[in-house]
């Protein structure tokens, strides 16, 4: 439709040149001629200019646009679009799809960019180790260690080139390291948050749930547990590049004496590894009384934590039959369960049962996992000791023990040419201690170098381990190491099924094991030698490291197939209370109870 436009002070209704309104001829005034005709005049509405103001208003009157408003126009094509019309009766245009099909592109892409990519590429994409992209032990391909300000790697800087790998002591295999602390940076504490790794517990050290003990130079009975008060604050010290721990004949908490302990508990854990620890033991290599010792626990104990040991310490154990249930005996049997010695016990066990046993009915707590079957995995806090030194007659010598429960026959376990190996017979024997109602011992006993005490030469001695986990399928063991070389090895036969307690094969730890360091004493563990033993006793250690094989390396202490947060997050009043000595209803109880087990309660 033709609009009017403005030019100047002049009103003129634009049309195109040469193109004639009809719709303005039926209303237009007419003017007669010269020879007396009437005729349209020449001047149009589109030609004529009005300046007046009422001019203006009757050429507008004079167009009538109610006569014009339905009459077609050439360009109306413009103005009011039909698209039936222009599309040929169809709304399904070409140009119309065109458009349809770019929008649904762009938004395909969209959606692939935003959401099918990151889909992709988390499935796609090679899951990081805890070593990000560096290699096994935290190294890159030149054999670099990432340096960390403040040096809170997992490995530490200041460890030696020829020290990121070693040989197995059992095949020679080469083994990368993952963990590694020199003690080299003075100042370091280890009060709860200070360090990344370790920390200091002021608490006794009490890891069974028996009474807990008290030791004085005036009575120096133990009641039964390894104890002695230990401190985080005065008992550590970093000096010439390595780790002090001191025993102090120092009145704290009402005992006599005060150690220290440190434990990796919950921020560093390890599942198969060599183990080492470079160490000058305290005191003297012929009087006895110290108890230094450097040992694994798994994380769901806490030492120094009774309550969380509790139906956990020392089991190490994934089948559900009389050995996870209390006493190790159901209705009477096994025979063999109350006929035990050497120690004239009623039962062969004092232990209140697996608390996580594979006999755990559905729906009871438990950190898991589960079997196919549907039954949970046997969960525990196993021990393997590096060592725990002591003194035989005039001789140093140290301790080298795994601790098992449930229990064989009289607590001997199979020591024969298919569990056992001892490289050097001269120097390495069974120790005396094999077990009794709270635990079994697979322990041996070896002569140190007789010159790496605080009080002879001071110098540093190599004690650790070397395990693989499992069961005899898989090639499980544990090797003993003492002044660098091989002492003994206990191959998974060794504590295999035993048909005289009707209990099956325990496995080489599988749990995700933390590190202690302590030193203590107790009358429970070997002759308290007060007329010559000298105080402070130091414990020094150089440097601890951890090794695995580099297509097997398995660090941290909520690993997936033996997850612990959860299960401790849950119970972390029992985790962070150390007066709580047992998880059942007591006095100093968690006022918690086992959970129901199918073979005792039935589900």
């Amino acid at each position: 439709m033709a609009h009017p436009r403005r030019q100047g002070n002049n009103l003129v209704k634009q049309t195109k040149p040469g193109h004639s309104t009809k719709k303005s001829r039926a209303n237009l005034q007419t003017t007669t001629g010269t020879h007396g005709s009437s005729r349209p005049s020449s001047t149009s509405p589109s030609s004529r200019t009005v300046s007046s103001k009422g001019g203006s208003q009757k050429l507008l009157e004079s167009w009538n646009p109610s006569l014009m408003i339905d009459q077609p126009e050439p360009d109306d094509y413009l103005y009011n679009p039909n698209p039936r019309s222009i599309s040929r009766n169809h709304i399904f245009t070409a140009r119309g799809l065109s458009n349809l099909g770019c929008m649904l592109i762009l938004g395909l892409s969209l959606l692939g960019l935003f959401i099918g990519y990151p889909v992709s590429t988390y499935y796609t994409t090679a899951q990081e180790t805890l070593f990000g992209n560096l290699g096994p032990g935290g190294i890159n391909a030149t054999g670099q260690i990432p340096q960390m300000i403040g040096n809170w790697g997992l490995i530490d800087r200041e460890t030696p080139q020829d020290a990121l790998t070693l040989p197995s002591y059992m095949d020679g295999s080469e083994w990368q390291l993952v963990f590694s602390d020199e003690f080299n940076t003075d100042g370091r504490t280890f009060y709860p948050g200070d360090d990344p790794y370790w920390e200091a517990g002021e608490v006794f050290r009490f890891y069974t749930w028996a009474d807990i003990p008290s030791i004085t130079e005036s009575e120096p009975a133990i009641l039964g547990g390894k104890s002695v008060s230990l401190k985080p604050f005065s008992t550590f010290h970093l000096l010439d590049g390595s780790l002090e721990i001191t025993l102090s004949k120092q009145p704290s908490h009402g005992l006599d004496y005060q150690g220290g302990m440190l434990t990796t508990w919950n921020k560093f854990c390890f599942t198969g590894a060599i183990v080492q620890a470079s160490v000058s033991l305290p005191g003297m290599n012929n009087v006895s009384g110290l108890w230094p010792s450097i040992w694994t626990l798994g994380n769901l104990g806490r030492v120094g934590y009774g309550a969380t040991l509790q139906g956990m310490w020392p089991y190490s154990y994934d089948t559900c039959d009389v050995g996870a249930v209390p006493g190790q005996v159901i209705d009477g049997k096994p025979a063999a369960a109350n006929e035990q010695g050497p120690y004239n016990n009623a039962s062969i066990s004092g232990l209140p049962g697996q608390r996580l046993s594979r006999c755990t009915c559905p729906g009871e707590e438990h950190p898991g996992p589960k079997h196919d079957d549907g039954s949970f995995f046997g969960r525990s806090a196993p021990e393997i000791d590096l060592f725990e030194g002591q003194v035989d007659g005039t001789t140093g010598c140290v301790s080298q023990s795994g601790q098992w429960a449930p229990f064989n026959n009289e607590y001997e376990f199979q020591n024969n040419s298919n569990g056992l190996i001892i490289d050097d017979p001269s120097i390495t024997i069974q120790n005396s201690y094999i077990g009794g109602p709270l635990q079994q011992a697979t322990s041996y006993v070896t002569q140190t170098n007789q010159l790496c005490y605080q009080q002879n030469e001071g110098c540093f001695s190599i004690y650790g381990i070397e395990y693989r986990p499992g069961y005899e399928a898989d090639n499980a063991y544990i090797t003993w190491i003492s002044d660098g070389k091989k002492a003994w090895t206990l191959e998974a036969a060794g504590v295999g099924a035993d048909p005289i307690t009707n209990i099956s094969a325990r496995p080489i730890s599988q749990e995700p094991m933390a590190l202690i360091a302590n030193l203590g004493m107790s009358s429970s563990f070997s002759f308290l030698d007060f007329d010559n033993l000298v105080f402070p006793a130091v414990m020094r250690v150089d440097w601890i490291r951890v090794y695995q094989p580099s297509d097997a390396v398995n660090i941290g202490c909520d690993p997936e197939a033996y997850p612990t947060k959860d299960y401790i997050e849950a119970n972390k009043v029992a985790y962070n209370n150390p007066n709580l000595t047992t998880w059942d209803s007591s006095i100093s109880g968690y006022n918690k109870t086992f959970p129901k087990n199918s073979l005792v309660d039935g589900c």
